[in-house]
C-alpha cells in the first residue's frame, strides 16, 4: 500500500520517527510540531487510507484495515527500525504494527488510544454523535468555511454542541480535514463496529519493543481509560505511563512542550535517541 506521506529531514544520520494521525486527520495536524521534532529525528508523516492525500479503500476503514495497510508501507519503504508515535487510531495502529512487523520498529508511543471508548462502548460516550454529525457533514460538502459552521452545530448530546467545545479555528481545521476525507471512515465509528478483528488483549503480552503510554485527562475528553490502561501495564509492566492532567485527547495538541519532554526523554532513556539530545523543545504551538 502506498500512503501518502511528507518526509521532513533531521541532523545528518538522525534516526527515524514515523507520525500516524487520528481518524477524521490527516499528517497536517503534527505540522506545530516538526520544527522541535526535526531537530533531533527524520519525521516522516502518513495519511491513513482514505484521509488527506492517501487512497480510498471503500469498505476497509476498520482499524484491522489501518494497520494491514500500514504495514505494508512500512515494509515496502523499507522503513525501520523506526520509532511510531500515533494519536488515537494512530495509537492503535502503532500498537498493531509493534507485533505485526517487530523488525522495523524500535518502539511505540500510544497517545491517548480510544480502544472501546470508539469500538464498542462508543454508544457510552459523545463521540457517537459526533461522528454521526460529521459524516453528514462531509458528505454535504459545501467548502471549509460552510462545513465548519455546520460542525459547530452538531448536538452531541441535548444540552451541547461541538461548538461549545471547541474554537473556530478547531472547527475550520476539522472542515480542512474533512474535505479530504471519504465520507466512509465514519460508518464503522457510528455502528461501533471500527475494532471488529483487531484485538488488542491479545496485542499487548505480544508487544517486544519499549512502550510509552500518554493518557489524556477523562474529565477533559481522554478517551484511554483507566481500566485500558490497567490492561496495557498489566500485559506490559515495563511500559512508561504518563497521565496529563486538565489535558483532552488530544494532547500533542493541548500540552505541545509536556508531550516533547516525555517522548524525549522516553527516547533517549531506551537509545532511541543519542545521549545529549533533546533540550529546550522549542516553539511548538
Amino acid at each position: 500500500m502506498k500512503l501518502a506521506h511528507r518526509i521532513e529531514p533531521g541532523p545528518p544520520g538522525a534516526p527515524t520517527l514515523l507520525l500516524l494521525h487520528g481518524v477524521t486527520r490527516n499528517g497536517r495536524d503534527w505540522e506545530p510540531l516538526l520544527p522541535a521534532l526535526t531537530r533531533d529525528w527524520r519525521v516522516v508523516v502518513a495519511d491513513h487510507c482514505g484521509h488527506g492525500e492517501s487512497p480510498r479503500t471503500p469498505g476497509e476503514y476498520g482499524v484491522a484495515d489501518y494497520a494491514r495497510h500500514t504495514a505494508a508501507f512500512v515494509q515496502a519503504a523499507g522503513l525501520g527500525p523506526v520509532t511510531v508515535a500515533g494519536h488515537s487510531l494512530g495509537a492503535m495502529v502503532a500498537l498493531s504494527l509493534a507485533v505485526e512487523c517487530p523488525e522495523h520498529v524500535a518502539g511505540i508511543v500510544l497517545e491517548d488510544p480510544p480502544f472501546h471508548t470508539m469500538g464498542g462502548d462508543i454508544d457510552r460516550t459523545l463521540y457517537r454523535a459526533q461522528f454521526a454529525g460529521m459524516a453528514e457533514v462531509a458528505r454535504a460538502g459545501g467548502g471549509v468555511e460552510a462545513m465548519a459552521t455546520a460542525l459547530a452545530e452538531i448536538r452531541l448530546d441535548g444540552t451541547r454542541r461541538l461548538g461549545d467545545l471547541r474554537d473556530r479555528a478547531s472547527l475550520l481545521f476539522s472542515a480542512a480535514c474533512l474535505v479530504q476525507m471519504d465520507p466512509g471512515v465514519l460508518d464503522p465509528l457510528v455502528a461501533g463496529r471500527c475494532l471488529d478483528g483487531f484485538d488488542v488483549v491479545s496485542l499487548w503480552p505480544r508487544v517486544r519493543c519499549p512502550v510509552l503510554l500518554l493518557q489524556g485527562d477523562p474529565a477533559a475528553g481522554g478517551a484511554f481509560t483507566d481500566a485500558d490502561v490497567a490492561g496495557a501495564r498489566r500485559a506490559l509492566p515495563g511500559a512508561v505511563h504518563v497521565r496529563f492532567p486538565g489535558v483532552g485527547h488530544q494532547i500533542h495538541r493541548g500540552s505541545p512542550a509536556g508531550f516533547l519532554g516525555v517522548l524525549r526523554d522516553w527516547a533517549r532513556r531506551n537509545g532511541m535517541l543519542p545521549a545529549g539530545t533533546g533540550g529546550d523543545p522549542g516553539p511548538a504551538r
